[in-house]
Parts: structure tokens; C-alpha cells; sequence
């Protein structure tokens, strides 16, 4: 298995390359910028990258980004002190394999290539919980902005009821129900398209 790995900080890319090889890995070459890190993984089509988020030239969305429109044959693992949702959320949709923080790095990385080695996409459990913070925040602050029916509504959007269900079971009408739909739709500022609030609702359940 072969190995490109970079990071603008040659202290931890040395330990981080030095760390991979004593797993009995092959580190092809390391590089201290994301432009010559994408080079060479076009060059010397590694297996595996392990790469930091932020780096001069090209950071490593950007090289991620890049390794997907070209379909190279390449699995890319970040290993950064990024945990914003946001980031995660980019780097999976760019389709990452492994994403681990630094500071626990020496605890998760082994584990990491193992998991991607054998096809299975590694998300750090410091991460997740991260994500669970910031997702129950996102639903308080957006359940705050609705009234009590509302949010009865919503709950049963989110078991995929039917306006008609809906308004049977709250012994409204649907007409009514409707109203409240387009209210919910409003103050959670979501876009009017078919769905768009079901999968909010599913997704935040």
C-alpha cells in the first residue's frame, strides 16, 4: 500500500510519515504544499493521501476536489484541526475516505487506514460528536421559531405523513395544515421545492 502525504508543517509531516511507515506501509514522497502534493499524486498515483485542510497553494478541498473530477484512483484521508460541520459536510459530499483531528491523530490513525483499506469511510468519533452539538443546536434554534401546532406538524411530517393524515390526526383541516406547511417553510427559510421540508424534518427527527 502506498502512501502521499502533506502538511505545511514539516514537524508533523515528518511524524506523521515516519508514523505510516512503522505500520509497514510505502510513503512514495511528502510534500509541504498542496500544489506539489497534487502533483504528485498524479504522478505517482498512491493509494492512499493523507492530507491537512489547510495548506499555501492549494488546500486540501481543493486537491480533494480535484482527485474526484478526474476520478483519480486515489483515497484521501484529512487529518486537520478543522471540526466545523461545515468543513465535514464539504469533504463528504467531495467524497473523503477518512477524516481525523490532530489531536487525536496518534490515537485514531491506524485504525483510519485500516477501515479505508478494507472500503469502509472513517469519520473521527471526536468528530461525531461534534456534529451531534452542533446538530442539536441547529434544530433547537430552528424549533424556537415555531408556534406549538407547528411543531406537532412538523413531528409528523418527519414520520412522512400526509397533509391528509396530518390534519385527521389534529382534527384540523387540510386547507389549514397546508398554512401551517408554508409557515414552517418560511421561518426554517427553506427553499419551496417538493420535499424540501420532509427532508429537513427526517433529517433533524
Amino acid at each position: 500500500m502506498h502512501f502521499i502525504i502533506a502538511d505545511d508543517h514539516p514537524f508533523t509531516l515528518q511524524g506523521t510519515k515516519a508514523y505510516v511507515e512503522s505500520l509497514g506501509y510505502v510513503v512514495l514522497d511528502t510534500a509541504l504544499n498542496g500544489r506539489d502534493a497534487y502533483v504528485q499524486i498524479r504522478k505517482l498515483k498512491p493509494e492512499i493521501a493523507i492530507l491537512d485542510i489547510s495548506m499555501p497553494e492549494m488546500n486540501g478541498l481543493d486537491i480533494l476536489e480535484k482527485v474526484s473530477e478526474e476520478m483519480l484512483p486515489v483515497k484521501v484521508i484529512f487529518i486537520t484541526t478543522h471540526r466545523e460541520m461545515s468543513l465535514y459536510k464539504k469533504a463528504s459530499e467531495l467524497g473523503i475516505w477518512g477524516y481525523i483531528l490532530k489531536n487525536y491523530a496518534d490515537q485514531e490513525l491506524k485504525d483510519c487506514i485500516t477501515d479505508v483499506i478494507n472500503g469502509i469511510r472513517y469519520m473521527s468519533p471526536h468528530l461525531t460528536q461534534d456534529l451531534a452539538i452542533d446538530r442539536q443546536y441547529i434544530k433547537n434554534e430552528a424549533i424556537s421559531k415555531l408556534n406549538f401546532i407547528e411543531n406537532r406538524v412538523l413531528q409528523l411530517i418527519a414520520r412522512q405523513k400526509t397533509t391528509k393524515q396530518i390534519a385527521e390526526l389534529l382534527f384540523l383541516s387540510e386547507k389549514t395544515v397546508e398554512a401551517h406547511r408554508s409557515s414552517i417553510i418560511q421561518k426554517l427559510g427553506l427553499p419551496h421545492e417538493k420535499n424540501a421540508l420532509m427532508k429537513w424534518a427526517i433529517n433533524f427527527e
